[in-house]
């Protein structure tokens, strides 16, 4: 989704959740999209399925194979779905795409950490 919102990415901010979500009632990890064909929701137990070098690598194009970009794209889009919200005290920080997103975070109250990281909002 914010690959597709990255001509807003300065309206933008990712939270940063801790990971301590994982236990609450629940929570199920997806290792792809959610809504995708092939996806499996994994117990948070299961948390070691996850493949984090195609989740968290900078690009998931594969000029040359296109299977390997449709997966490696859906992927990429690996969830944590919490039912019902995310309380405030899980919340440890948000990613900004520019200093100036990142003040516009402060000057609304944002007290957590603000790493700016333009890759992050595709740029």
């Amino acid at each position: 989704m914010l690959y597709k919102r990255r001509d807003k990415a300065t309206e933008l901010c990712v939270l940063r959740v801790s990971i301590e979500v994982r236990h609450l009632e629940g929570v199920v990890f997806t290792d792809s999209n959610a809504s995708s064909d092939y996806v499996r929701f994994l117990h948070s137990s299961q948390w070691a399925l996850l493949d984090f070098e195609a989740i968290y690598a900078p690009d998931w194009r594969h000029p040359n194979d296109p299977i390997a970009y449709y997966r490696h794209r859906s992927r990429k889009c690996a969830e944590v779905l919490v039912p019902h919200c995310v309380e405030p005290k899980f919340l440890v920080g948000a990613y900004a795409v520019l200093d100036s997103s990142a003040a516009k975070l402060a000057a609304v109250g944002f007290s957590l950490p603000v790493t700016v990281d333009s890759a992050m909002f595709f740029r």
